[in-house]
């Protein structure tokens, strides 16, 4: 009996070997499988709204987006202005150089009528009043536009965003850029607060060598759409970053972006991300 007894308890242990691994594997294949990327409303729900305004971050959150990203440039009298262009000629109903403008003529301009006359009278908010509006309540993603253009201006949002409040703190917020040493500037200026870098389109792919390297100070890489593979991912998530990719702007990419991976799909379409 005592034998029977020893035998059973040894099947039992095996058997108990064998099975925890698959059952650890499955557990972890579940996790993988049900993680989603964030989706980023690029320049806010720029397919239904003017984008960088009011109406088209209103839209982001109402669309249940995770972030809204947003381009931010200086007027000539050193505010924060959220626009894209470095003149407001394509979205408003103005002409001339946004750091040739004080923020009194910008906001005198409309910024709604060029996409569809409902949205007559919208204007170019400034950065202060986006993460008044909106900070704690959505994620944003704060892209310095053009800063060889405005000296000092990364110390001027580090301060804004300081002077928000510790809300912002919670990794809800992030700052980055074409420009890697103007992200480097920033995070200097306000370390608590993550950055990434774009970077630009190369048809053979981001040398590891090149990850490598951001990894030292960036929490993240955006990338265009058509350099994402596998490959790409696993280097980047090794190295400690996220990955976001943009901009969709068709279902079909958005599946196929989520299905490689990325941490994030920037779209003017934010309805497109399952």
């Amino acid at each position: 009996m005592n034998y029977k007894w020893r035998l059973l308890m040894l099947f039992s242990f095996a058997l108990t070997l064998v099975l925890f691994p698959l059952s650890g594997i499955s557990a972890q294949s579940q996790q993988e499988t049900s993680q989603k990327p964030w989706t980023i409303a690029h320049r806010g729900a720029s397919g239904y709204a003017p984008e960088n305004t009011l109406a088209a971050f209103d839209k982001a959150v109402a669309m249940k987006a995770e972030f809204i990203e947003l381009d931010v440039q200086m007027s000539k009298d050193g505010h924060l202005v959220v626009i894209h262009d470095p003149t407001v000629d394509r979205t408003t109903n103005g002409r001339g150089k946004v750091k040739d403008l004080t923020l009194a003529e910008i906001k005198k301009l409309d910024a709604g009528s060029w996409f569809d006359k409902r949205f007559a009278g919208e204007r170019i908010p400034t950065l202060e009043e986006v993460l008044t509006r909106y900070g704690g309540k959505i994620g944003l993603l704060i892209e310095l536009k053009k800063p060889k253009l405005y000296p000092g201006i990364e110390a001027k949002v580090a301060e804004t965003i300081k002077a928000s409040g510790k809300k912002l703190m919670d990794g809800r917020l992030a700052v980055f850029s074409l420009d890697h040493q103007a992200v480097q500037r920033f995070q200097k200026a306000n370390p608590a607060v993550p950055v990434g870098v774009i970077l630009g389109y190369h048809s053979d792919g981001v040398s590891i060598r090149k990850l490598q390297s951001i990894s030292r100070y960036a929490s993240f890489v955006s990338v265009n759409k058509r350099m994402v593979d596998q490959t790409l991912v696993k280097r980047a998530h090794q190295l400690g970053m996220k990955i976001g990719s943009g901009t969709v702007r068709t279902k079909r990419w958005a599946k196929r972006l989520e299905s490689l991976g990325a941490d994030g799909i920037i779209t003017d379409f934010p309805d497109y991300v399952k």
